[in-house]
């Protein structure tokens, strides 16, 4: 659809192309020195001392999960107001999950508390999904995470270059693990990282990402070895040169853009109070990557149809998130699962276009939009 404002937009320019072309001259276009720096430079700023670039945010929620030990027999607590990946992850080991509850409409993040109620005997980590970018309650859910002896992975896909009092977003916990979808902050297409300040995960992440070998291609490519073995049962998770290039340039302009969607976010919640609609976050601590923006519609606004009107002016919106605990596959597998704040937030969110080439002329285009399509739902 040919759309007036589209939901995500890339900020690439010829920096991109130029970062692309030199490794396309280099003629080494799979995981080499381009993907190790990188990592180095994503690594200092995120504050953490190992990070491993992957094909996707997925495959990093995977290697969490096995780097830290979980399997068969483990629990780990999820939210399902997230991308089914988060939860698809720790089932991949063998492990289970059991679902939070977020904090309510106006924080829709993951709740301490809610955690704290679903520990069991079998609990072995949880999973916290900084929603949107904004940071989860990191104080309190580490303390409950110490209090119960429990691994942390923070599912930090919204969040690059976000912190809570001033620590990075994925540094709070065991491991970090950030997506760089082509619509995502940093992005790459696809492509994902891991970061970790455990040594005993980073050499675990080191061999699985590559199959179990002791060694890589370009290592061999270099004469540092010639000749390898296996010494895991590992994955093929690995990125390439090119998507770690234009992760580098997208790097550089990674806090630039996310003060650009700070200053577009600020816009929608001053030019869209009185509408009605809920504006989740507009008290919350800490620094935020400001990935999407999804408002709650009021009761009695049919979404179907506020969508549809959007649609109609050609403004893109989505839902973040339909909760993974209503999907068919996981009301088989997990029937009794109830989570109220969750159902409701869900029920009535909708995203609006955030990207931080917005122009002002096109942000109140969106919300003049939002109002006619209220107006028209209601």
């Amino acid at each position: 659809m040919d759309w007036r404002v589209p939901l995500a937009d890339l900020d690439f320019c010829e920096d991109e192309e130029k970062a692309v072309i030199d490794v396309l001259r280099s003629r080494w276009l799979t995981m080499g020195t381009v993907t190790q720096e990188f990592e180095k430079e994503f690594a200092a700023m995120h504050g953490v001392k190992h990070a491993f670039a992957v094909s996707n945010a997925t495959v990093a929620l995977h290697l969490a999960c096995l780097g830290l030990g979980i399997g068969p027999g483990d629990e780990v607590i999820v939210p399902s107001l997230t991308f089914v990946a988060t939860s698809n992850a720790v089932l991949y080991t063998g492990a289970q999950v059991r679902f939070a509850d977020i904090n309510g409409p106006d924080d829709l993040t993951i709740s301490a508390e809610d955690i704290e109620r679903k520990i069991t005997p079998q609990v072995r980590a949880m999973i916290v999904m900084h929603y949107a970018g904004y940071p989860c309650e990191m104080d309190a859910i580490r303390k409950v995470a110490q209090k119960y002896h429990l691994a942390l992975i923070e599912d930090a896909a919204h969040s690059p270059g976000a912190s809570y009092r001033s620590v990075p977003l994925g540094a709070w916990g065991d491991v970090g693990c950030f997506s760089f979808f082509s619509n995502k902050n940093l992005s790459t297409g696809e492509g994902g990282m891991l970061v970790t300040n455990r040594d005993d995960v980073a050499e675990r992440v080191t061999k699985l990402r590559s199959h179990g070998m002791t060694t890589l291609t370009w290592d061999r490519h270099q004469g540092h070895a010639y000749s390898y073995d296996v010494v895991d049962l590992g994955f093929n998770y690995r990125i390439d040169e090119i998507r770690a290039a234009l992760g580098r340039v997208q790097l550089k302009k990674l806090l630039k853009n996310n003060a650009c969607r700070g200053e577009i976010t600020r816009r929608y919640w001053n030019g869209l109070k009185g509408t009605g609609v809920g504006l989740p976050f507009q008290e919350k601590e800490g620094q935020p990557a400001y990935h999407i923006f999804p408002i709650l519609l009021p009761p009695g606004v049919d979404r179907k149809r506020f969508i549809d009107s959007m649609r109609e002016e050609r403004v893109q919106t989505s839902i973040h998130y339909p909760p993974i605990h209503h999907f068919s596959y996981y009301r088989q597998r997990f029937p009794d699962v109830s989570l109220p704040q969750t159902e409701d937030v869900a029920s009535r969110e909708v995203t609006l276009p955030l990207y931080p080439t917005m122009s002002s002329t096109t942000v109140e285009l969106v919300m003049e939009t939002v109002k006619k399509s209220l107006d028209r739902a209601s």
